[in-house]
């Protein structure tokens, strides 16, 4: 049986409140955690696999050109070398998240240093890796782009918007800011690696990745080897971190599937560290200018925002760097430009939070340029600047929570402790504090998923729905075994394999309210089952700790029925999404000590509040906001993609020269997270949140760096040089 639910309007239900088990929301431990603590969780690169061969990718050396001869024939002679892979099908870059078709093929073309050409497949890896190291490859180089500031920009029409006269707004403003700030490319330098291994039998092909949107992923698969999407079968059940570099498919999985049926056995393709880096997506570094107009009380009438981006050429994404300036704050003159470059770098694509993360930073930035200019404190003048309505469209908000989570961190933090600027001081140590507001859209999207309860009374879980760390097996556990009345030990929950129904994926911040939807649908199915065989109204009956309790009589859920009882169910997005704008919304805030002698920024606190619909575990939810928050400080503090100007080359490919924040850069994190149902959202009235706690928690420590030091540092990372420089010019 089915249960088939679009959005077509609000859920005022909410059924889930009125459920017996009490397991939603709670702080649930991950039903995963002890596998993969233990190191029993199997992940992509570490199935037992018989017969299995290796193979490693030959990559470009120069950036741009055509490759003229692949001479193989010089390792294939050498021992355990068991062939060299040139087949036009091999991937250029990876497939944009949620494509669902091949993307860039035929490597002989080259767009950028470091792109796939071929594979080498050899009995071991390690001598795979050293043929790969020495295949000669000869070239046809030809010129290229590698700088923004050699590039000519595009600008998309449909990326540009405007109403009332912004201009007009500057000139007439009684106070006005004009600012540009950069921001540097971003690596998501999730802790596993790619991987897959691939296997066919007869013309099926069985592909064990690491991916976080398996039903678009089979497609790409599939399109790229031509070949039906129903001969593939992606098997991913434990993905250690995605961060948007695993939303479509890679290099490695076409290679190791056509490596794989060329040879008739199984072929693993690892990539390295400094693959991951020069052969997955990056975040686009970004030039972005913000204009605001305000009146004497620091009341915005104009909001300009323009973005410079890149991407290779052909490639249709452009990090969306305005999407949330149109609906975050008033002002009836607005004006969003947006343009993309084309460079002979690595593939840009979506990176933790596309678009809100770099964009809210600078546009928070920008507002607290704006607070310092009307002399309005910079929690008063968001409070003075939060619009009734998405200022654009017209179109009322789901649910609007910025002004709960502005008066709730400014009391719990201690917002009026904050001092003016480079007037406190410990020893060396100048200290400011912080803050800045957080948005993030909303998604609801398709999925899918099967719920099983058996004669014994437990329920099994199925979808296709990944699990990347976030903590999708805790939370379809909890809704299932609330809405059917089962401890926890009674609820198993299957991920990861296209062989069971296509969940929504893991990306964009939407598996929890889509997936664990179709989850609540295929329990209520149930849960109308169990009713038409007690004779009551599903709303009559109560279900707990494995017991139907009906017109005061109770009943064992095991034995209920003779076999198994099944149930389908199916979301999708409805008329909802276009009646009203959907956001989530937060604050952050900080307090820094910057060194007067070294220019050294440490962070000493952080809060972050944060409403997302109804939270559906406190601990998962609560463990994404922290991750974000420390996404926040390396944006802030270290975290840059350096490109060398001659080649586009990746100078820093690895950890230990991307620097990342680590456990001495990161203080105790205060997360609240505030009671909220959005009943346009979901069924569930869940909205997402893994995303969230990175928009505008950069911004909230170059705010505090200002507040300490005196110093606006706007060109991100607010490295120890750029705030040492602003010291000795005696800005601090």
């Amino acid at each position: 049986m089915s249960e088939h639910h679009k959005m077509d309007a609000p859920d005022h239900a909410r059924r889930l409140d009125d459920m017996a088990q009490g397991l939603i929301g709670t702080a649930m431990d991950r039903p995963d955690g002890p596998l993969k603590v233990s190191g029993t969780a199997t992940y992509a690169h570490e199935w037992a696999v018989d017969n299995l061969c290796h193979g490693v990718l030959a990559r470009a050396t120069v950036p741009t050109g055509r490759v003229s001869d692949v001479a193989a024939q010089d390792i294939l002679d050498r021992p355990g070398i068991l062939a060299v892979i040139t087949d036009r099908r091999l991937l250029r870059n990876p497939a944009q998240g949620g494509a669902g078709e091949a993307p860039v093929q035929d490597p002989s073309r080259i767009a950028y240093f470091g792109q796939p050409i071929a594979l080498v497949v050899a009995e071991t890896f390690e001598a795979a890796r050293d043929a790969a190291a020495s295949l000669r490859i000869d070239y046809e180089e030809t010129e290229g782009t590698y700088r923004p500031e050699d590039a000519a920009f595009e600008t998309p029409e449909d990326k540009q918007s405007s109403q009332g006269d912004l201009d007009a707004a500057m000139a007439q403003a009684a106070h006005s800011i004009d600012v540009t700030y950069t921001t540097p490319g971003h690596n998501s330098a999730a802790m596993e690696p790619h991987g897959a291994i691939a296997s066919w039998d007869g013309d099926d092909l069985v592909l064990r990745g690491s991916y976080q949107m398996l039903k678009h992923n089979r497609k790409e698969i599939a399109d790229s080897l031509g070949i039906d999407p129903a001969n593939v079968r992606l098997l991913s059940p434990y993905v250690g971190g995605g961060f948007g570099s695993k939303l479509g498919i890679a290099p490695e999985a076409v290679a190791a599937a056509l490596a794989a049926r060329d040879l008739g056995r199984p072929v693993s393709v690892a990539l390295s560290r400094q693959q991951v880096f020069e052969t997955t997506m990056r975040r686009s570094e970004t030039r972005q200018r913000i204009r605001l107009a305000a009146d004497a009380e620091g009341r915005l009438t104009g909001i300009g925002h323009d973005a410079w981006v890149s991407n290779l050429p052909g490639e249709t994404f452009a990090e969306p760097a305005t999407q949330a300036t149109p609906f975050l704050y008033g002002g009836e003159n607005r004006q969003i430009g947006f343009h993309v470059a084309r460079l002979n770098r690595t593939c840009a694509g979506s990176v933790r939070a596309p678009g809100e993360a770099v964009g809210v930073t600078v546009l928070e930035n920008a507002m607290d340029e704006l607070a310092e200019a009307t002399g309005v404190d910079p929690v008063d003048l968001r409070r003075r600047n939060i619009p009734d309505t998405d200022p654009s469209t017209g179109k009322p908000f789901s649910s609007h929570t910025l002004r709960r989570a502005l008066d709730d961190g400014a009391t719990r933090f201690g917002w009026n402790q904050r001092q003016r600027p480079g007037t406190r001081r410990e020893g060396d140590w100048l200290i400011g504090l912080g803050m800045a507001c957080a948005t993030r859209v909303n998604i609801l999207a398709e999925a899918r998923a099967r719920v099983s309860l058996t004669a014994d009374g437990r329920a099994v879980v199925e979808t296709d729905m990944t699990d990347i760390g976030t903590g999708t097996y805790a939370i379809l556990t909890q809704i299932a075994g609330e809405m059917l009345g089962l401890p926890l030990d009674r609820v198993t929950t299957r991920l990861g394999d296209t062989d069971l129904p296509p969940g929504s994926g893991s990306g964009g911040s939407m598996g929890a309210s889509s997936t664990g939807s179709a989850v609540y649908l295929a329990c209520r199915n149930l849960r109308a089952q169990i009713a038409a065989r007690l004779d009551c109204a599903e709303t009559d009956l109560t279900l707990k700790d494995g017991k139907a309790i009906a017109a005061n009589k109770t009943t064992d859920l095991a034995g209920l029925s003779d076999g198994t009882l099944t149930a389908e169910g199916h979301i999708e997005p409805g008329k909802t999404r276009e009646e009203t704008r959907q956001a989530t919304f937060g604050t952050f805030f900080t307090e820094v000590a910057v060194n007067a002698v070294t220019g050294e920024t440490r962070v000493r606190r952080m809060q972050g509040t944060f409403a997302a619909g109804r939270i559906l575990n406190h601990k998962t939810a609560r463990s994404q906001c922290i991750g974000g928050m420390t996404f926040g400080i390396g944006m802030a503090l270290t975290e840059e993609l350096m490109h060398d100007p001659r080649d586009g080359h990746i100078v820093n490919r690895d950890l230990a020269e991307y620097h990342m924040p680590v456990n001495a850069d990161v203080p105790q994190i205060d997360v609240v997270l505030l009671d909220e149902r959005d009943d346009w959202a979901s069924p569930i009235q869940a909205k997402g949140i893994g995303e969230l706690s990175i928009c505008g928690a950069g911004a909230a420590i170059t705010n505090a760096i200002y507040n300490a030091s005196g110093v606006r540092v706007r060109d991100y990372p607010a490295s120890l040089d750029k705030i040492l420089a602003g010291l000795d010019d005696g800005r601090g």
